[in-house]
């Protein structure tokens, strides 16, 4: 979709049937294939691993735009890279050396951005913001996600918002990627707000409710909608 892209999370798939999954997220014709890394030290989570990595590139042609969350960054940053991802995202809260991790990978010609928890202030991004492509806010505690009482922090459109006016002002090209409980009452609000690409989970594009077809077509129609009423 033009101007908001759409990156299903593929921890939210059928893992007992990850070929079957992928190949119905490509006949979607989505954006990117979100896919989580998760060392079970910076969040109690552990969903894929690098070979499960290496395994889904070998299946499918689909960008590749993954989320490390992780105490050592540069090593799954290299092993990515080998693997040939389209984009990854890194969290400051986890990085001794950011402009390193940085130039790692913005030299492969690989987009780079960083990852914030929700309660990150932004200005931790003074110097980096003209050296990223995109910006992943999280909306909720990252690696929580099976808590399904988490609803996302009360200034998540407020952070989004403030984002969105400093790219605005310093006349920068950084997208805003949305990740935390993006669901189909909040997507209009989300995007009303700035962001420019949501991570799709259970709570929307994997809504047991409707098939990922009409669930897709649901959230088209709300971005669509919410970028109306925004002009």
């Amino acid at each position: 979709m033009k101007g908001v892209k759409l990156s299903p999370s593929v921890m939210c798939a059928n893992l007992t049937d990850l070929n079957g999954s992928v190949k119905e997220l490509e006949s979607l014709d989505v954006d990117y294939l979100h896919i989580d890394i998760i060392d079970g030290a910076f969040s109690p989570s552990m969903p894929l691993g690098i070979d499960t990595i290496k395994k889904l590139r070998d299946i499918t042609d689909m960008d590749f735009d993954v989320h490390i969350m992780s105490l050592n960054n540069e090593m799954y940053i290299k092993e990515l890279l080998a693997i040939g991802v389209q984009q990854i995202s890194f969290h400051y809260e986890s990085s001794l050396h950011v402009d390193r991790n940085i130039n790692l990978i913005k030299k492969a010609g690989v987009d780079v951005g960083v990852a914030l928890n929700p309660a990150t202030s932004l200005s931790v991004l003074d110097y980096i913001l003209p050296e990223l492509d995109s910006v992943l806010l999280m909306l909720i505690n990252p690696g929580f996600a099976t808590d399904k009482n988490e609803k996302q922090v009360k200034y998540a459109n407020q952070k989004i918002r403030d984002l969105k006016k400093i790219i605005t002002d310093k006349k920068l090209d950084a997208t805003i990627q949305v990740d935390g409980r993006v669901s189909m009452s909040s997507i209009s609000e989300l995007v009303k707000s700035g962001a420019d690409n949501l991570v799709l989970g259970s709570t929307s594009l994997f809504s047991k409710e409707n098939s990922l077809v009409e669930n897709k077509k649901t959230i088209e129609g709300l971005i669509n909608n919410s970028l109306k009423s925004s002009k």
